[in-house]
């Protein structure tokens, strides 16, 4: 009997430990996610994070929630404007933020803010830096070939993600020191120009729902086609 009472204190003691060891450990996680809000699902997204393993997911959520999306491109100081909506049918564009500050050029054109938040991270957590490190040179602007387009794909009774905005197309990248890197002429150059141009193609699969590039085919060549469909998995081609 003494023995039975012994064993059964003995579980109790062992219950005991294992709970505090599952509650400091659970306090030492939550706390190792309030000091990494990449990586924590519940944290509101902000553009200065780095990227982590719930920035994909946050993203995903802009898509169908347009004032948390602009309520982040404020807590993240990105200056913009919100434009009246327009359009109608299948090219209403009931959101159309334009992005005030970023160096696009020929001028900024209207997109829907979850591709507005997500060129200004690729730009931020990218381009920049991979225009320093690999390129030895700051980003002067980004050349696009425009975004909306009331028009369905080519070949194909969809509607493109270009008659809402939702899609830009990247074309070339103009560094601070005066070179000019092209899609159409450097993306096979073989170089730095070339790494430069298929590391930010890589990261920018992590940001956004489409990225097709000149691997894709040829209609591609000269661009980087970048959207926010709504599908839940990413093409990265």
């Amino acid at each position: 009997m003494g023995r039975k009472k012994r064993g059964s204190a003995a579980r109790t003691v062992f219950r005991l430990v294992l709970l505090i060891g599952v509650g400091v450990a659970g306090f030492a996680g939550w706390r190792w996610l309030q000091d990494h809000p990449e990586h924590n699902p519940y944290a509101p997204l902000k553009l200065d994070d780095p990227v982590g393993w719930a920035t994909s997911q946050k993203l995903v959520a802009l898509r169908d929630d347009i004032t948390e999306c602009r309520a982040v491109l404020e807590r993240s100081s990105v200056s913009y404007t919100a434009l009246p909506e327009t359009g109608e049918g299948a090219c209403a564009r009931p959101d159309r933020t334009q992005l005030a500050d970023f160096p696009l050029a020929p001028a900024t054109p209207a997109v829907t803010c979850p591709v507005a938040t997500g060129l200004e991270m690729w730009k931020r957590k990218s381009v920049e830096p991979a225009a320093r490190e690999i390129l030895g040179s700051d980003l002067a602007r980004i050349e696009h070939m425009g975004a909306f387009n009331c028009r369905k794909i080519s070949g194909s009774s969809s509607w493109s993600q270009h008659a809402t905005a939702n899609a830009i197309d990247i074309s070339a990248f103009v560094l601070e020191d005066g070179r000019r890197i092209t899609l159409i002429g450097d993306w096979d150059e073989g170089a730095d120009k070339t790494r430069f141009l298929q590391r930010i193609r890589d990261d920018a699969c992590g940001i956004f729902a489409t990225v097709l590039s000149p691997d894709f085919n040829a209609a591609h060549a000269d661009h980087f086609h970048f959207d926010q469909d709504a599908r839940w998995v990413s093409v990265c081609r």
